[in-house]
């Protein structure tokens, strides 16, 4: 195994664990949480889904959270640089590339939905007025095809999001982290609060978490087993950047847990959310984003006070996507900052002018440039189908097996176990599960992925 090197760049780091948890967790928080888990749980069975989805998460997602920390901690550098100083004159260093280059690419469509949030903060309080836009037939449809506005939204997202990673981890990162995700945490409570007191609420609550074996079916398993995976932003090259961000007294397996917990956690208030308000109107819930820019302001039209928890609720889907983009860019920008010797400011700028040129016609590609397919699918689903699909789990396949079986292996077991103070049982339970366990799930993920083409 190779010795780490140190790169002529000053390194940043967190100041404080809760620094730590609060930018990782913000970082697996984001729009999927609201949008995508309450209906894979619902269909799913309820708590029977969130039983599976827990198991995959400790069979999955922790091993490999903690393994990405490991390699980002050890090697002290951004995603690329750290396999390159771990396993000098080898091209590990690649896979590290790949995860830079996935969060490039989410980040160009991440931020179009994300500008979409800005668009109904801005209308939330007409909503319940007899002229709010949002009362119109197809407004989200007639909205995002747009040539105009949800370009601009898009810019806007993106230069809020450099505006914070500009000025580092603990100046930056960690001090938006500590701010934004309690006031998350606030809102969605408040949100449950006011879905299971309205009247058919608690409906919506037992369809969440009371088990139904009888949904549970193999597309369960395959979409517990997905959601544990794509939760955590794994293969993203996020955790290795913020693993070289946490000092070597902290403890990577508890850090990994942590993240884990706050992310489950807001993902089962969120559905809690959504199914208490929609089954209070007797509306079915979808899932996407027609749920959240369609079906849910049309409960909120018919709510008590439904501009003002519109406003809160959309506030929210703002903060939950800005923690995401964050840790995406930073990810991103960590690279060029270290790779081409630039300042901060300098790297962020041009990262940024990067994502919104590819970002744009994204944008435009459900307007405009509809007719523009590749695959069948316009530009948006195909780079979210083409990096959710292949870019990550092979970028996570490649980190587990680097991890566990090739040069990261002695530096996975210092790291995990402190230099051998700590965890050293655990240790053989992570890395059996990082050798053995989540090389199989995550092909079966690709398998399922190619299967969709």
């Amino acid at each position: 195994m190779g010795t780490s090197k140190n790169t002529s760049v000053v390194r940043d780091s967190f100041s404080s664990k809760f620094g730590v948890i609060a930018a990782a967790a913000g970082s697996a928080v984001g729009l999927g949480n609201v949008w995508r888990f309450p209906y894979i749980a619902g269909e799913g069975g309820g708590s029977a889904f969130l039983i599976i989805y827990i198991g995959f998460i400790l069979l999955l997602g922790i091993p490999i959270a903690v393994a990405e920390f490991s390699i980002g901690r050890h090697g002290q550098a951004n995603a690329s640089t750290s396999f390159k100083n771990i396993a000098p004159g080898t091209r590990w260093h690649f896979v590290g590339l790949l995860g830079i280059l996935s969060s490039f690419v989410i980040l160009s469509y991440y931020t179009t939905i994300a500008g979409w949030t800005l668009e109904y903060v801005v209308n939330s309080f007409s909503i319940g007025s007899p002229t709010s836009p949002l009362n119109e037939p197809g407004y989200f449809e007639n909205f995002i095809s747009e040539p105009g506005r949800p370009v601009l939204l898009q810019i806007i997202f993106m230069l809020l999001t450099a505006s914070i990673v500009v000025f580092g981890v603990s100046k930056g990162i960690e001090k938006a982290s500590k701010i934004l995700m309690p006031v998350l945490l606030v809102l969605i409570i408040a949100m449950c609060v006011r879905a299971v007191t309205l009247e058919g609420g608690m409906g919506g609550v037992r369809f969440l978490v009371e088990p139904d074996f009888s949904k549970v079916n193999g597309q369960t398993f395959l979409n517990a087993m997905g959601q544990a995976f794509f939760s955590l932003s794994l293969g993203m090259g996020v955790m290795i950047t913020y693993g070289s961000y946490i000092k070597k007294r902290d403890n990577l397996l508890t850090a990994a847990c942590q993240v884990a917990v706050a992310d489950t956690v807001i993902a089962v208030l969120s559905g809690i959310m959504v199914f208490g308000s929609a089954f209070a109107f007797g509306i079915k819930p979808n899932q996407g984003p027609s749920l959240v820019f369609v079906t849910l302001p049309r409960i909120f039209q018919g709510m008590f006070l439904g501009n003002v928890f519109a406003f809160l609720f959309f506030l929210l889907l703002v903060i939950a996507a800005l923690t995401s983009t964050i840790s995406l860019f930073e990810a991103v920008v960590a690279y060029v900052h270290e790779r081409f010797k630039m300042t901060r400011i300098k790297a962020s700028a041009l990262s940024a002018a990067l994502i919104m040129v590819l970002g744009i016609p994204i944008t435009l590609s459900e307007g405009v440039l509809g007719s523009w397919k590749i695959l069948g699918r316009n530009l948006l689903d195909f780079f979210d189908f083409f990096a959710s699909n292949i870019m990550l789990p092979v970028g996570a396949l490649l980190i587990t097996l680097f991890a566990g079986w090739f040069h990261g292996h002695q530096g996975f077991r210092a790291e995990l176990t402190n230099n051998g103070t700590r965890n050293r049982g655990l240790f053989v339970i992570i890395e059996g599960l990082v050798r053995f366990v989540a090389p199989v799930f995550i092909v079966i993920i690709i398998i399922a992925g190619i299967m969709q083409i």
